[in-house]
């Protein structure tokens, strides 16, 4: 006689675990972008000459100053940072005075982000450590290998 409760045997009889159905997450497209990722993450948080400034915080910094003056909307559209997340990375570039927030004379309603000179410096200071952190994050790849993970990447990420 077994003195296991019917749910809990039946939970361990009927599911079979991750290994027994040949699945190991650590060998997962999703789980090694991650770690890839928390390691470039690490990498710009050693080296930005900002400890304060995120890499979502740059990229942002980029895109208005490529673009020129942006709406939310076409700062999610250029750098597929969620919108919540936008509002709040847009708010702590505000706070360091990396940007200014205005109207748009055509359309009183939509905020428009502008970098300030500030901003401008941060970026201009900051694009050089920014490819030496891309350098590092591939740094044990060899030249071919880094080509060929760029494109990969670039092809995942493509609509289709």
């Amino acid at each position: 006689m077994t003195t296991e409760t019917p749910a809990h045997a039946a939970m361990s009889s009927d599911h079979r675990t991750p290994a027994e159905q040949g699945y190991d997450f650590s060998e997962q497209v999703g789980h090694l972008l991650r770690k890839a990722y928390q390691r470039h993450t690490a990498i710009f948080q050693r080296y930005s000459c900002d400890k304060q400034l995120t890499a979502i915080q740059f990229v942002t910094l980029c895109t208005v100053m490529e673009r020129g003056p942006s709406s939310l909307t076409e700062i999610v559209n250029a750098t597929a940072i969620d919108p919540a997340t936008i509002r709040g990375v847009i708010k702590r570039l505000k706070a360091r005075e990396w940007i200014t927030l205005t109207t748009d004379p055509s359309d009183q309603r939509k905020v428009m982000v502008v970098i300030t000179e500030a901003g401008e410096t941060l970026v201009e200071t900051m694009v050089p450590i920014a490819k030496q952190i891309s350098d590092q994050t591939m740094s044990n790849l060899n030249p071919a290998e880094r080509i060929a993970l760029m494109h990969l990447l670039e092809k995942m990420n493509a609509d289709g």
